[in-house]
């Protein structure tokens, strides 16, 4: 009896060791697998792998409408309705850039022709485009004989404030020659007028630079490509009225009526490209940071191009920061110079006085150093009342934000007459070249960005990637796909639209706090924390499986030797 009773106990003590083991295999492995893996949503690698070699192809409308008298009946009857001009640029093994222009040629019609004979070609500008408003990215460029006088003597070429050239032609360019003829003198004369009111590959190649390191042709243009702010979803404006000496000077800036005057129209058609916040501040007992030096000669306090590097840093830490924005903050100062520093001339490095008597910092903003020693006498009584001249004020300011938001100031090519930016600063064909450059921007830092991601998440296994951030990812690589494909179509508006949805994806999606690696452990700290856990549960169990596998060996043996 005690025999059978520890055989059916040992019987039990085995079957117990087995259903456990099992349990722990089948069961308790698994789930703890499970509940312990990396979550990784899908993400579309194969489309951010394509995206990694951008071909971008970008097409602009150009119309060329012929005036009464350049051309000749026989010449009218075999105009060409449309021609087409295709460049294409390896800018490396990755980036290929094309550009097309789709050149539709007809003669004007009797209203145009009426606009054409106005006085002035400023007058003639404005008709025409009230005659009909050209789409977005496109051009309209006007033929008009030698013999007419709408362009002054020396200019050939007028730029007008929308999206209008006028052209003059010769009269030895078009005599005893066929259309074909006509139009292949004319086509350099276009594509220069196209160089300055379309996009250029100058400007393309530079909004690439996230993408493509190269060396720029020109110091002009590395200047220009360092000066201005990169692409943002919005701006913050600060206007800074620095006066340090009150007991000098109590000064009085009407600044609100300013920035609607002269700042909010060039800032509402700058909002396709960005949104743009305005504030403002007075700092007293505010100084350069930088002692002027005093010309006995002149009897004023110069300030030299080589000591304006150091103004910024002490002013700024003045300035404040605006901690619930991340976007990019552009600065304009008027520093009002106290009265025993006063007046104070800013020099550039010819030794020459600064017209404006400004500066600006490239992606900073700017500074304006604002006189007032000349508005009262030697009797006047301290503090004096200042009224600051806002119209003088905004002129440098605008100018300068022109330059930080993109646009260029090189000169026109000779013989090419610009009209002025007017009220709003800023011309419809100057908007559209900013668009293009955006639009192209924001493609070649999205794609850098997402590309990024997805080999950051492929070489680390142990990065988490949640359904929000692969969605984010999937809209960016979409949109990117769709500003290309508008880029290609002409379609700028709907190109630009789309290039800022994809960066404001990509960088959602690059800069999501779950993606930080500390965040996880990697295996081999995974196995440090759980060995402790399962080790002394599982010795038993494996004692007693190597066990049971003793003794049916053991019996297996005595069975053999039974047998023999």
């Amino acid at each position: 009896m005690y025999f059978l009773a520890s055989l059916s106990e040992r019987r039990r003590g085995q079957l117990a060791a087995l259903s456990i083991a099992a349990v722990v295999i089948v069961v308790g492995v698994p789930l703890w697998w499970r509940t312990t893996e990396t979550y990784r949503a899908w993400l579309p690698f194969s489309q951010i792998k394509d995206l990694s070699k951008l071909q971008l192809h970008l097409s602009a409308d150009v119309e060329v409408v012929f005036a009464r008298g350049t051309l000749t009946p026989e010449q009218q009857k075999k105009l060409p309705l449309t021609q087409t001009q295709d460049e294409e640029h390896a800018v490396d093994e990755n980036t290929v850039l094309r550009y097309t222009h789709e050149i539709k040629y007809r003669t004007a019609t009797i209203m145009e022709e009426e606009a054409l004979g106005k006085p002035t070609a400023a007058e003639a500008d404005l008709s025409l485009h009230m005659l009909s408003e050209s789409p977005c990215g496109s051009s309209v460029v006007y033929v008009i004989p030698e013999v007419s006088s709408l362009l002054p003597e020396n200019v050939k070429v007028y730029i007008g404030q929308r999206r209008t050239a006028i052209l003059r032609i010769n009269a030895e360019m078009r005599a005893g020659k066929t259309v074909e003829q006509l139009l292949a003198v004319l086509k350099p004369q276009i594509k220069q007028v196209l160089q300055v009111m379309s996009f250029s590959h100058t400007d393309i190649t530079a909004a690439l630079s996230d993408r493509v390191r190269f060396n720029p042709g020109s110091k002009e243009s590395m200047t220009h490509s360092m000066r201005a702010f990169t692409s943002s979803p919005g701006y913050e404006i600060t206007f800074s009225l620095l006066n340090p000496d009150p007991r000098s000077h109590r000064l009085h800036w009407d600044i609100e009526g300013a920035v609607q005057t002269y700042i909010q129209p060039f800032l509402t058609k700058l909002s396709p490209l960005a949104n743009f916040s305005i504030d403002s501040q007075m700092l007293h007992y505010a100084m350069l940071g930088v002692n002027p030096r005093y010309n006995n000669d002149r009897g004023a306090f110069i300030l030299h191009a080589d000591s304006l590097a150091h103004v910024i840093n002490p002013v700024e830490a003045r300035l404040g920061s605006n901690a619930a924005s991340s976007n990019p903050v552009l600065n304009f100062l008027l520093y009002v110079p106290d009265a025993q520093h006063s007046p104070l001339y800013i020099q550039d490095h010819k030794k020459m006085d600064v017209p404006s008597n400004a500066f600006h910092s490239p992606r900073w903003g700017g500074i304006m150093v604002y006189n007032v020693k000349n508005l009262y006498g030697p009797e006047a009584e301290f503090p004096v009342n200042i009224n600051i001249n806002m119209a003088e004020v905004m002129g440098v300011f605008l100018t300068q934000l022109r330059l930080l938001v993109g646009m260029e100031s090189s000169p026109p090519p000779p013989g090419f007459l610009v009209a002025p930016c007017g009220s709003v600063g800023l011309a419809d064909w100057e908007l559209d070249r900013l668009m293009w450059s955006r639009s192209v921007e924001n493609i070649a830092t999205a794609t850098t960005t997402i590309t990024s991601l997805a080999q950051l998440l492929d070489q680390i296994g142990n990065i988490v990637i949640n359904d929000n951030i692969a969605q984010q990812v999937s809209s960016a690589v979409t949109s990117v796909q769709l500003a290309v494909a508008e880029l290609e179509a002409g379609n700028l508006g709907f190109a630009l639209q789309y290039s800022k949805e994809t960066i404001l994806a990509s960088e959602k999606a690059f800069f999501d706090p779950s993606l930080l690696h500390l965040l996880y452990f990697p295996d081999d700290q995974k196995f440090a924390i759980y060995i402790p856990l399962f080790l002394p549960m599982c010795v038993p169990i494996l004692l007693s499986l190597l066990k049971m596998a003793s003794e049916a060996r053991r019996r297996y043996r005595e069975k053999q030797a039974k047998k023999d």
